[in-house]
């Protein structure tokens, strides 16, 4: 029996962990669960599938949380600190960091100072301080499974020993990947929302339209991996059936196909090394009628270049990026800006903020407030 904590069990991967646990009860106990505000689904979670903790992450929903289980022998606990204390409990075996946003990285850092392996699906961790988390990993001897689809799928193609020559990294390109300059410009955030392909949160399916997503994900896959990013090429394929692909320096390519359902590498990430058998959606070949692929165009969608241009600074660039499009975000989500202001105010931000080369904590925090404030003065 594997006890996992699941930090944002309530959010789009924490409930699809959820459905995996649920299909394999002799395998899997929830014994952590965590949410931010979502107070009502996380009582709901924690009477189905009895934790032995849980964690209201704002306090201001402590009381009722902690009233609505008081039947219930589960721990509840409140604040960002009991999130840290959660991951460290002795009989954690595994943390799924499904947080979104820069929200994840401390308790990320506590469960990886604590010995605990990590199914990684908050890629923000990993943006904002990859140098940082790859160092306490090695130097804690965690290991680091990737729980983002196109993560997980490189991760399967790997081959122990043989250097990767390129990564090809997919993207479904969102639900604006036809559009001209100037039907971005009026695009509304209902439009925004409706991903083509993916079921997300409202952060995450906003940052896939504008393609940040993918360029956090080519960070992510820049330090997951440890290749350089003229080594990281994206590719854009409408169909979501390739999840990535693996070039080697013989010039074949291994790629990863499957149906678009976040729970295989979520169920993939929890079994590792092995594959459990499962109920999900098997992908039928003879109903495929494409497989396309397109080079992005960066002039529509900036953002994928300026993810790049973090990685060529390097240092702290990534994090003052990934602070500027949290504002700028949410800021389109809340009608307060267009789709197009998200890249701009994202580029000055990043020309703003200077870039240290410390890789200290206390430095990413600072770059992430600085960069914060100067993206809000924007708005």
């Amino acid at each position: 029996m594997k006890r996992i904590a699941i930090l944002g069990s309530t959010g789009s991967i924490g409930t699809q962990a959820l459905d995996v646990i649920a299909a394999n009860p002799d395998l899997f106990e929830a014994y952590v669960l965590t949410a931010n505000n979502s107070a009502d689904l996380l009582i709901e979670q924690a009477r189905r599938f009895e934790p032995e903790i849980v964690v209201i992450a704002n306090e201001a929903h402590y009381t009722t949380v902690k009233e609505a289980l008081a039947d219930r022998p589960i721990k509840v606990y409140t604040g960002e600190q009991a999130l840290c204390d959660a991951v460290q409990d002795s009989n954690v075996d595994l943390v799924l960091a499904s947080m979104v946003g820069f929200a994840g990285l401390r308790p990320t850092i506590s469960a990886i100072q604590a010995g605990k392996p990590i199914a990684l699906a908050n890629k923000e961790t990993l943006v904002v301080a990859g140098e940082l988390i790859n160092r306490l990993a090695a130097e804690h001897r965690v290991p680091i499974l990737p729980v983002d689809s196109e993560h997980s799928a490189i991760f399967q193609c790997l081959e122990p020993h043989n250097a990767i020559e390129k990564i090809l990294l997919t993207a479904s390109g969102g639900p604006f990947r036809t559009y001209t300059p100037e039907q971005l410009a009026s695009v509304t955030k209902a439009q925004a929302l409706a991903h083509p392909t993916w079921s997300m949160g409202a952060k995450i399916t906003i940052d896939s339209a504008t393609m940040m997503n993918k360029g956090f994900e080519v960070i992510e896959a820049r330090w997951l991996f440890g290749v350089s990013p003229d080594k990281i090429q994206v590719v854009v394929h409408p169909q979501s059936v390739i999840h990535s692909m693996v070039q080697f320096e013989d010039g074949a390519v291994k790629a990863q196909l499957g149906m678009p359902d976040m729970r295989l590498p979520i169920q993939f990430a929890f079994a590792y090394p092995r594959r459990l058998p499962s109920q999900f959606p098997r992908l039928d070949f003879f109903s495929v009628r494409d497989l396309t692929f397109e080079e992005p165009d960066t002039r529509r969608f900036p953002c994928l270049a300026l993810a790049y241009e973090a990685l060529r600074r390097g240092g702290t660039a990534a994090c003052a990026i990934n602070a500027a499009n949290e504002v700028a975000n949410r800021a389109f989500i809340d009608d307060r800006i267009s789709f197009n202001r998200i890249a701009d105010i994202i580029s000055a931000t990043l020309d703003h903020i200077g870039q240290s080369s410390d890789s200290s904590l206390e430095t990413y925090l600072t770059t992430d407030r600085e960069a914060r404030a100067y993206a809000a003065s924007l708005l």
